[in-house]
């Protein structure tokens, strides 16, 4: 992949040409005279939603009114990939730019509850030495904050303030219930900052009114928000489910029971109207005309999810499992109403924004997402990428419009251009190509680490 540093122009070029507005002039009057030309940037993360989900993408049953109109105002892509089928390795693509097999520690499989890690949660975690696109654009004079999940390993050792964030707000551990905010196994797991925290509320809600009072404060920088909301991940739970909270039985296998298609639609509505309220923020801030946001999830969905045409889901990697929707709005950047099938993976939305905020990332932990900057300003064409994911069962790879799948002994090509639901295997029609993909992955996985299981 090209490095974010090859972009067609520079990167001070694109912040100071493109983006070309300064936040005292859309900050109400509260940035000091002459502040920097850089987007406050907003990115929001959906955890476990499906490709299909929102009604701009297709779903069918109800409507997500506040996402289908910032995919009205930016622009919406249809080939958008996560690091991972699943939360932690996917937040690992994020906030390191790299493949998750990159990173030591097993960090390929979501992380364990505290209490199933016992002693091991000391040695778990991204290595702190390297550095993070929140410890980037925090070195580049940015506010930054994360409002939600977490995922990434336990206090002390491995909090999120220990990698660039000035402040947090959520959840440490892969699920917590939505009214008593409990991990699976019954332990509290709400935070503010490393201090536990009890509060009352839904936790869709209460993330939401952490976001609008962080972008509502008067502040002499532009800001990082990465919002990572829990829903619609289980426990299924909508916002006038409080019963059923109430009689959740704490453990994996309780956290995950129960659930329907109308209740996980109003999780989804539930999140659309918190994103709406952020979104509504920025206006009465002042702050919407220099803020790129970006909505996107961190793997494809789950039982209750729409994902047609797509087979797999969650921990799976066909496109199911991988393929998540994703729009971006960049005032003075994107185009309005645009729809793209440019394929773009998780490691990419980090490599932009660290070239948006002014960053620059350590030559020494080379990024493999790229900077897309240019071609969400229309300065770049259409081009092909090739991603790779790796997991305890599977590994596969995307190579402009073939697909390379390997289970065991077992591999299939899919041309994804005429059968994205990869119920055709083209290897014995296309030998060479299967051959070609098959010696570009094996190169790959010698590159990186071994797969090693938490």
């Amino acid at each position: 992949m090209t490095a974010a540093s090859n972009s067609k122009f520079s990167r001070r070029e694109f912040v100071a040409g493109a983006a070309g507005i300064t936040l005292a002039a859309h900050s109400g009057g509260r940035a000091e005279p002459g502040a920097i030309e850089r987007p406050n940037i907003l990115f929001i993360l959906a955890d476990d939603m499906g490709w299909g989900d929102l009604s701009c993408y297709g779903r069918p049953d109800y409507k997500t009114l506040n996402l289908d109109r910032l995919a009205q105002q930016g622009m919406r892509f249809t080939n958008a990939y996560s690091a991972a089928p699943v939360c932690t390795p996917t937040r690992v693509g994020l906030l390191t730019g790299r493949f998750p097999a990159r990173i030591p520690v097993g960090l390929e499989e979501p992380i364990y509850g505290r209490k199933e890690l016992g002693d091991r949660a000391k040695t778990i975690g991204i290595p702190h030495e390297h550095p993070t696109l929140s410890s980037l654009i925090k070195g580049a004079g940015y506010e930054t904050a994360l409002i939600g999940k977490w995922h990434l390993g336990y206090l002390p050792d491995f909090g999120p303030m220990r990698y660039g964030f000035d402040e947090f707000f959520g959840i440490m551990s892969g699920a917590g219930d939505y009214f008593s905010h409990k991990d699976p196994s019954g332990a509290p797991d709400l935070f503010d900052g490393e201090v536990p925290v009890e509060r009352v509320g839904y936790t869709t809600d209460l993330l939401t009114e952490r976001a609008v009072e962080f972008v509502r404060r008067p502040r002499k920088k532009p800001f990082y928000l990465s919002l990572h909301y829990t829903s619609p991940h289980w426990p299924w739970e909508g916002p006038d489910d409080k019963a059923v909270s109430d009689a959740i039985q704490y453990g994996p296998a309780g956290f995950r029971a129960g659930g329907s298609i109308k209740v996980y639609g109003e999780m989804v509505k539930s999140l659309d109207r918190g994103i709406g309220q952020v979104l509504a923020a920025l206006r009465s801030a002042g702050l919407d005309g220099n803020t790129l946001v970006i909505f996107t999830s961190d793997n494809g969905g789950e039982r209750f999810s729409y994902s047609w045409p797509f087979t797999g889901q969650k921990m799976d990697l066909h496109e199911g499992g991988i393929r998540v929707p994703a729009i971006a709005r960049w005032p003075g950047v994107t185009t309005a109403g645009k729809i793209s099938d440019q394929p773009l993976i998780t490691m990419d939305w980090t490599a932009t924004m660290i070239a948006a905020a002014g960053g620059k990332p350590d030559q020494k932990f080379a990024l493999d997402g790229e900077d897309i900057a240019s071609f969400l300003a229309a300065k770049r064409s259409p081009f092909d990428r090739t991603f790779f994911w790796r997991t305890r069962r599977q590994g596969a790879m995307r190579n402009g419009k073939w697909k390379y799948i390997r289970e065991g002994k077992n591999e299939f090509l899919h041309d994804l251009s005429v059968d994205e639901r990869e119920q055709a295997n083209f290897g014995a029609a296309e030998p060479q190509i299967l051959a070609k993909l098959r010696a570009e992955f094996d190169k790959w996985e010698a590159g990186v680490l071994p797969y090693t299981a938490i």
